[in-house]
């Protein structure tokens, strides 16, 4: 049922991976570890289809949802380092059209922290828009007012940050961000991250299952049920964040039109030994295997606390660096380092860097459960750090 390496210290990381298969319902999942940027784990197995036809090989890939938006965060990072964009400097600065409705001061530090007050768009967009218009998006969201004073508070930008931090790397840049993820990531570190790719990437692409909550089951999200009609402020953003643009019914998740799109949020597509050697090498100083993907300082001050507490959007505790999910103990641990950080993607999907141990952790599955603690990573996460 399952393939692939393990290093016999991390026995217990393939015994919980078989596990998941037999009791957890997985359907097809990927998880790697890397320790010092060595790879340790390396497991792959079950079936690319819900139907079963085709099993998950070594080089499936699958949507990895907001895992995009700490890689994206890297790319702006890099820019940061280059001396090409400051974090206390106006968007504006950047990209002059962000300056209306109020914006003209706004730090591209706020952008990654999520405290821009941008989660969503209030004017009504055309059903999936997001998928075949960057331009629009992005016109879009530099017109709209802040649903709050920037730095007053935080809520997750679930749609709308990657279209905040692409234009600033389109801008400065000249590259589209998928472009730029392809070439200055994925091709430095030989790593398969991609937002936006043609078909003959199809074959290895994993159909995503989504889920189906029982009966009895309280909603994940039960702000989304209500009339926005009836809602003013942030409780309005916090449907539209989900809502606007509405999904178009022939560009849905697994459909070619989804594939192709730069979605940088929450289309990217990887797996898990791409995500591992991302974060991998986050968590060892910022280069492996003479590949420097991002200075230690900036490491650093990604991994400092930004923005802390309740989050606006979520409605539950969140804790954010610069572009990335910081741990926090109890609550939404990320392993059981005190110093992780990474992202976690819709249903299950994990990526995160421990910097005190050296380790890189990836797992990507493609039948969705729990956002964003669910049995099957919480039990791999486990695993792992009871190997050590």
């Amino acid at each position: 049922m399952t393939e692939g390496t393990v290093d016999p210290r991390f026995e217990r990381v393939r015994e919980a991976f078989a596990k998941n298969f037999a009791e957890r319902d997985e359907l097809g999942a990927a998880v790697s570890v890397t320790l010092g940027g060595v790879p340790v784990v390396d497991l792959w197995g079950g079936y690319q289809d819900q139907a079963k036809r085709t099993p998950w090989q070594r080089d499936t890939i699958v949507n990895v949802w907001s895992v995009g938006k700490a890689v994206s965060a890297i790319c702006v990072l890099q820019l940061v380092e280059r001396g090409q964009v400051e974090l206390d400097a106006p968007v504006a600065r950047y990209w002059p059209e962000f300056a209306q409705a109020g914006k003209a001061t706004l730090p591209v530090r706020y952008l990654l922290s999520h405290q821009a007050g941008l989660p969503a768009i209030r004017k009504p967009l055309q059903a999936g828009l997001n998928l075949t218009d960057w331009h629009a998006m992005c016109t879009a969201l530099a017109e709209q007012e802040p649903w709050w004073e920037p730095g007053s508070r935080f809520g997750y930008h679930v749609n709308t940050f990657g279209f905040l931090l692409g234009e600033i790397v389109r801008r400065v840049d000249g590259r589209g961000i998928g472009t730029y993820l392809r070439e200055e990531i994925g091709g430095k570190l030989g790593a398969d991250f991609m937002s936006g790719f043609g078909p003959e990437e199809d074959h290895r692409v994993a159909e995503w299952v989504q889920y189906q909550r029982a009966a009895n089951e309280d909603s994940a999200r039960p702000w989304l049920e209500v009339d926005p009609a009836t809602l003013e402020g942030v409780d309005l953003a916090r449907v539209l964040a989900y809502r606007n643009p509405p999904g178009h019914p022939e560009w849905q998740v697994n459909s070619r039109m989804w594939r192709a799109a730069e979605y940088p949020s929450t289309n990217p597509h990887s797996n898990a030994r791409s995500m591992a050697r991302i974060f991998g090498t986050l968590a060892t100083g910022g280069e492996v295997d003479g590949v420097h993907l991002l200075a230690p300082e900036l490491i650093e001050q990604a991994n400092t606390i930004q923005a802390d507490g309740e989050d606006s959007v979520l409605g539950r505790p969140n804790r954010f660096g610069l572009g990335f999910q910081m741990t926090i103990p109890g609550v939404r641990a990320l392993g059981s380092g005190p110093r992780t950080f990474g992202h976690y993607g819709n249903g299950a999907v994990l990526g995160f860097a421990d910097p005190d141990i050296g380790l890189g952790f990836g797992y990507v599955c493609n039948r969705a459960g729990r956002s964003w603690r669910d049995p099957r990573n919480i039990a791999l996460v486990d695993a792992v750090y009871d190997s050590l």
